[in-house]
């Protein structure tokens, strides 16, 4: 079991901040920077722009300090008897300054963890373990996926306007459209995308309006004209050829067979 033995979130230190840990810490310590720091690791010195991680190992030699005031960060200190297996297997980096691609995620997972770890319960434990092989899981893959800086760049503007596509299936938005919001070519917005989620924008559309439709065929007496409308089509015939496409069944099959 992973366990978490103090954490913090948006901790402001007025007056800056210097943690020298000539041996380690002696548990796997993760700092999220908010800002810009100087760190020093083993005999090596780097500047640490603001929005970079690292998850130093218990017996890795380390300081650092700020650059601004007030120093920002996100901390927690946690170990376990199969962490360091557990970080190998899903290719955590650890002992390496990493940017973040998505920093809401980070503080937002760091945010549960701390709201978890104060209120404790029964379950705290069990729920702290879930939690912090989720955040984890979560970091490694996104930063597989956007390791190339040009993607990492990118991640957020794409990603709250792919969320935007899934909120408002019904939405007619162009990809040219799209593309200009994020003052992007239609040709390179295409190419930006797919590298990032693994699929076509339309994909992504289609994904969008089908959802949205297979819900209200399951919680609704609508007709199928009327959920077509819904979910952004001109005509139901349209609508009835790409569900059936892509969900493998008609409206109609797919409503009765639930």
């Amino acid at each position: 079991m992973l366990m978490l033995h103090s954490c913090g979130c948006h901790t402001i230190h007025e007056d800056g901040i210097v943690r020298n840990r000539p041996n380690g810490s002696g548990n796997y310590t993760f700092v999220f920077f908010k800002s810009s720091a100087e760190l020093k690791l083993h005999n090596d010195r780097f500047s640490v722009e603001k929005n970079s991680f690292i998850l130093f190992q218990p017996a890795t030699p380390h300081r650092y300090r700020e650059l601004e005031s007030p120093f920002i960060n996100d901390w927690f200190h946690c170990s376990g008897i199969e962490l360091d297996y557990f970080l190998s297997q899903i290719h955590f980096p650890v002992d390496t300054l990493v940017r973040a691609s998505d920093p809401l995620l980070i503080s937002r997972s760091i945010r549960e963890l701390q709201h978890t770890f104060r209120f404790g319960g029964t379950l705290r434990d069990a729920i702290i373990d879930c939690e912090l092989r989720a955040f984890f899981m979560k970091l490694s893959d996104l930063q597989q996926r956007t390791a190339p800086e040009k993607l990492s760049r990118y991640y957020i503007p794409f990603t709250e306007l792919r969320n935007e596509l899934y909120r408002s299936p019904p939405s007619n938005v162009s990809v040219a459209e799209l593309a200009a919001r994020l003052n992007m070519s239609k040709s390179y917005f295409q190419h930006i995308y797919k590298d990032l989620f693994h699929c076509s924008v339309m994909t992504d559309v289609i994904n969008a309006r089908l959802e949205h439709a297979k819900y209200l065929l399951d919680h609704s007496e609508l007709s199928v004209a009327h959920i077509a409308s819904l979910c952004g089509y001109e005509n139901d015939t349209h609508f009835m050829r790409q569900f059936k496409k892509f969900v493998g069944v008609s409206p109609r099959q797919y409503k009765f067979k639930q």
